[in-house]
């Protein structure tokens, strides 16, 4: 860490030299006082480094990294153009290389403190923190390798430090080579304890997968900052890549590159050519009866699917739209599973490794899809207690609309004006669901007032006759006219007939129509409030 803190007085001396250069010269005061702005903040924060501890600490390196790397970004934009000479540029690229070779022992020493703290009974928490440290040591290394080409292009003398540096990063690459392998393994043996223990699984088991995934993600990404770098230095990364490759699978970065490609290809045209030659007979005969079991599956799972149609749709079950659809979707897909498992064994497939990589996969994808199973098992629920089903009219999740189509993920919703909302099952399941057509009955409640000078039972005569002539209203149960409350400024009675739901809003609005109408050729008026205002004057 001392070696760090000497890092700010070395810039902060070389731009003493650039400002007492620079008074003719064609950096602008602005640029040239947002540099030793920037350095004077890394200075006072790497001075500060020294006396903090915790989270602090890990702010302040923060900061200077940012602060460091809007500092670069000034010294790249003042190499790049064309009009500043390269006599004032030298001091601040020597000062950036000083910088980074001490940050880089700052962060060696930090690492060799978290190594001596290994040989405990689990390492598992040193080992992350390590990667961890790696990880940031990243942004330094591209960092060196970019003031080095920097410091060619300014004719400075880095041969040297060049050498070093590609050393370096080889034997940097070649332990990340080691270490990527080593917790790719550490986490395949890891997701099959998780996937053996089924639902017995532990908190334990899950937060070891979930560290190594982490690990092999950070370890995997400073092997490929590695890899790019040695690649600009101009070594050969074709085994770093290709380990890359069969780690992550990353096809677009490594499968371009041509001796990755060429030696995954010759490696599988090996086992291609062998295996054709020795076993080219039985493997033709092996194709064949996995092709017909294939064929023959196809034709089970048609059959089955129409059988199982017929079955599900029978009226007698009384199976909602959405259990009808699953269990015929199911069927097909049971049936394709287990004539596929066949198939696969007739080829030489171990089913028990297969099933049991089936298993890792669900575990995996399980982590990875919570939010989906969380509105599958929604899903289900509603197959279950069957709230609703197509064709209702319903009010779920702020949604009011009929049901136009139901999976066990989401529910499809078209409104009243005709859009289509698609649901997920999670947010239905956890509202209030009001099924709106679930009842063979609606009642309509509506309110009509007359003023206090009118006859009532002539209004309400009128009201009786208006809702028994309408030829959708219910005889049973009774609709209701009474007279309600006295109101402000009139006298209101409640009309509640009873009609089908669907025929809700045409009864609603031909009552009303019907009312005005009656009301006004009767001579029965429709108070609304009015307020006198009266002005005195002194």
């Amino acid at each position: 860490m001392a070696s760090l803190l000497l890092t700010p007085l070395v810039i902060a001396q070389d731009t003493a030299v650039v400002s007492q250069q620079t008074t003719s010269t064609a950096i602008d005061p602005q640029t040239l006082n947002k540099i030793q702005l920037l350095q004077q903040t890394i200075e006072h924060d790497t001075q500060l480094l020294a006396s903090v501890k915790g989270e602090i600490r890990t702010i302040t390196e923060y900061r200077i990294k940012n602060k460091s790397s809007e500092l670069r970004d000034e010294i790249g934009k003042l190499i790049t153009s064309a009009n500043t000479e390269t006599q004032y540029l030298i001091p601040l690229v020597q000062s950036q290389l000083v910088f980074l070779s001490q940050v880089t022992d700052y962060l060696d020493a930090d690492l060799m403190l978290l190594s001596s703290q290994l040989g405990g009974v689990d390492d598992s928490p040193v080992i992350t923190a390590m990667s961890e440290r790696e990880f940031e040591r990243d942004h330094y290394l591209k960092a060196t390798l970019i003031t080095l080409t920097w410091a060619e292009t300014l004719k400075i003398d880095v041969s040297s430090q060049k050498q070093t540096f590609t050393k370096l990063m080889l034997q940097r690459a070649d332990q990340f080579d080691s270490l990527v392998n080593y917790t790719q393994d550490q986490l395949q043996k890891a997701v099959a304890e998780a996937a053996a223990a089924g639902a017995d699984i532990s908190t334990e088991q899950k937060a070891k997968v979930l560290t190594l995934k982490e690990r092999l993600n950070k370890n995997s990404s400073s092997l490929a900052v590695s890899a790019s770098i040695l690649e600009n230095l101009g070594q050969d990364v074709s085994q770093i890549k290709q380990t890359l490759f069969s780690v992550s699978g990353d096809i677009t970065q490594d499968v371009l590159n041509f001796s990755v490609a060429s030696n995954l290809l010759q490696g599988w045209a090996k086992v291609i050519k062998d295996q054709t030659i020795n076993n080219g007979p039985s493997l033709t005969f092996k194709i064949l009866v996995f092709l017909f079991i294939v064929f023959l599956t196809s034709l089970v799972a048609k059959i089955v699917t129409q059988i199982i149609a017929k079955t599900v749709r029978a009226s007698k079950l009384q199976f909602s739209q959405l259990l009808q659809d699953f269990f015929i979707s199911l069927s097909s897909k049971v049936v394709y599973a287990l004539g596929l498992l066949i198939a696969l064994s007739q080829l030489g497939f171990e089913l028990g490794p297969l099933l049991a990589g089936f298993g890792i996969a669900g575990v995996i994808i399980g982590f990875a899809l919570q939010d989906t199973l969380s509105n599958f098992a929604s899903g289900m629920m509603i197959l279950i207690y069957r709230p609703f089903d197509v064709g209702d009219l319903i009010n779920a999740a702020g949604v009011t609309g009929r049901v136009s189509h139901m999976s066990l993920v989401s529910t499809t919703i078209k409104t009243l004006d005709n859009q289509r909302l698609i649901v997920p099952n999670n947010k239905i399941w956890g509202d209030t669901i009001n099924n709106i057509t679930a009842e063979q009955q609606r009642r309509v409640d509506m309110t009509f007032g007359i003023s206090y000078s009118d006859n009532i039972e002539h209004a309400e005569t009128i009201l009786k006759s208006i809702v028994e002539q309408h030829p959708k209203v219910h005889a049973q149960p009774e609709p209701i006219v009474k007279l309600h409350t006295l109101g402000e400024s009139s006298v209101d009675f409640v009309v509640r007939p009873w009609v089908k739901p669907d025929d809700y809003w045409e009864v609603y609005w031909d009552i009303t129509r019907a009312v005005k109408m009656r009301f006004d050729a009767e001579g029965i008026s429709i108070p609304f409030p009015q307020r006198d205002v009266h002005i005195y004057q002194k």
